[in-house]
């Protein structure tokens, strides 16, 4: 019995399973379009064949795009097209990242941070991982936004719209308490004063307008995209947002 399938045969591996992935999308990349069988990456990294499964299971919870031959010599192949190289952080960038994404669980867009710093932290080293969680533990900030009452499936649709540039069905509630219908193009989101904003062309006042998300009682997105405005339009309306409530 060689060296390597004694280590594998008791489990045990040199290489740290966060090199070991990035090496893996690496071969795969570099013998694309070609396919790599199970066998061929378990000589090469030193692993039982099993480990090397585990791995692409992990590589496609990561949403790295492997395709897979069943059966006993089954293989891996990438689409360098639909793929990218490791992002070779270093420690701080990493860090700095994993950070940010972490305490921004007040911002639009949270489900996505989440899965981002998932993905971040599954290609990251062990060491560099603790030091990221260590680092972010230490860091406090109060919260960005008053808008708890916000529901998330309310929310979940104005960060759908905005991104798809939907035109939406508004019932908003002013600050006098009167609610009115609307039909708006979603073009941003902005924070001001404790509070979410939803950027918006209205139809209906034929005006652009800024609509506090606490305020905000239903929207329902239509099929409709609106047609891409002006950045300087944008910065209108939400100067005008800061001083006029609506």
């Amino acid at each position: 019995m060689t060296m390597a399938a004694a280590r594998r045969f008791r489990g045990e591996d040199d290489m740290p399973r966060s090199d070991r992935l990035y090496a893996i999308v690496d071969e795969l990349r570099a013998r694309a379009p070609s396919r790599v069988t199970r066998r061929e990456l378990a000589d090469r990294f030193e692993v039982s064949s099993r480990t090397i499964e585990r791995d692409i299971e992990a590589l496609l919870l990561a949403g790295v795009p492997v395709w897979s031959d069943p059966g006993r010599d089954g293989g891996y192949s990438i689409v360098r097209a639909t793929s990218m190289p490791p992002l070779n952080l270093t420690p701080e960038e990493a860090v700095a990242i994993v950070v940010a994404l972490a305490t921004s669980t007040d911002l639009p867009y949270q489900d996505a941070g989440r899965r981002a710093r998932a993905k971040l932290l599954s290609g990251m080293r062990e060491a560099d991982v603790r030091a990221a969680r260590e680092l972010a533990d230490r860091v406090r900030i109060g919260p960005v936004a008053d808008d708890a009452m916000v529901a998330a499936e309310l929310r979940a649709h104005v960060e759908a719209a905005v991104a798809e540039r939907r035109v939406g069905e508004l019932t908003y509630r002013d600050r006098k308490r009167r609610s009115t219908r609307r039909v708006v193009e979603a073009h941003g989101l902005y924070l001001t004063g404790g509070h979410w904003y939803l950027v918006a062309w209205c139809r209906t006042r034929e005006a652009g307008r800024v609509f506090r998300l606490d305020r905000v009682e239903a929207l329902r997105l239509t099929e409709e995209r609106a047609a891409e405005r002006p950045i300087a339009d944008l910065s209108i309306w939400v100067t005008q947002g800061r001083t006029v409530e609506i």
